[in-house]
């Protein structure tokens, strides 16, 4: 799939030519939304962020920075689990070359590694949906990556925080780690898919080995980057039936019932 993506992005800039832009106008305003509640144990939340770190410095995600449009993008990464970690926020930053992107992915390396209790991924994207709207830039697309390995159950309602999303013109995308049951009846993409992700061009891919993770999140970079859509046979997922969207929260009522 990695071929089949530089072979497009290299047809791309065969017709991409540099425009003339104001200092904040970039190609994507990307919101980096990481899951790190205690399900994942941490070795797991390890190789998360090392895959990050990797994939940030990698010279197929830098190409495509510089393939856009415009040639940069702006960046901002926070963690989450119950809620956002203030602590975890990588304040925005342009990405334009390949220093760049070294400088941002040494800020998340030096970062210590943690957990947090229960899984919001409303949350998430309400605290992305603020922040897209509060910094300074200007993006031709505006992208929340959502990753994660469990359902909504804690917080306001997924739908809602996504659907507030998508009203303002932004695409949330997901990475669901499919590493061991997630409670979820239809499977924990299907679930993002039904449930988390929206917007125009969006899509979830899954990752069923966290040994896989960099490669996954590498591949997920460079198509938000790039506004490329991965092949549908990377990722299958049953028409049938619909996800149900409180499903973490009623698991919760009934662990406290019980």
């Amino acid at each position: 799939m990695l071929s089949t993506l530089a072979v497009l992005l290299s047809l791309t800039s065969l017709h991409s030519l540099p425009v003339a832009t104001r200092g904040n106008e970039v190609d994507v305003e990307l919101v980096l939304a990481v899951d790190t509640s205690r399900s994942m144990d941490y070795e797991e939340v390890r190789i998360q962020r090392e895959g990050y770190v990797a994939a940030l410095q990698h010279p197929d995600f830098i190409n495509a920075v510089k393939m856009g449009l415009i040639g940069k993008i702006a960046i901002t990464y926070y963690e989450w689990a119950g809620e956002v970690d203030p602590s975890s926020v990588l304040d925005w930053q342009i990405i334009e070359t390949g220093a760049d992107a070294k400088a941002f992915a040494d800020k998340l390396a030096a970062r210590p590694i943690a957990t947090q209790r229960r899984t919001s991924i409303s949350a998430a994207i309400t605290f992305g949906t603020s922040t897209i709207g509060g910094n300074r830039f200007e993006g031709m697309r505006k992208v929340i990556d959502v990753s994660g390995d469990g359902p909504n159950n804690m917080g306001g309602p997924v739908e809602t925080a996504r659907d507030q999303a998508i009203a303002s013109g932004i695409i949330i995308n997901g990475l669901a780690l499919v590493l061991r049951p997630s409670g979820t009846t239809t499977g924990l993409d299907r679930y993002y898919k039904d449930c988390v992700i929206g917007g125009p061009g969006s899509f979830v891919l899954p990752v069923q080995k966290i040994e896989d993770f960099e490669v996954a999140v590498r591949r997920k970079l460079i198509m938000e980057v790039s506004g490329l859509q991965p092949p549908a046979d990377v990722w299958k997922i049953a028409t049938e039936p619909k996800s149900d969207c409180s499903v973490g929260e009623n698991q919760w009522r009934e662990f406290f019932d019980r």
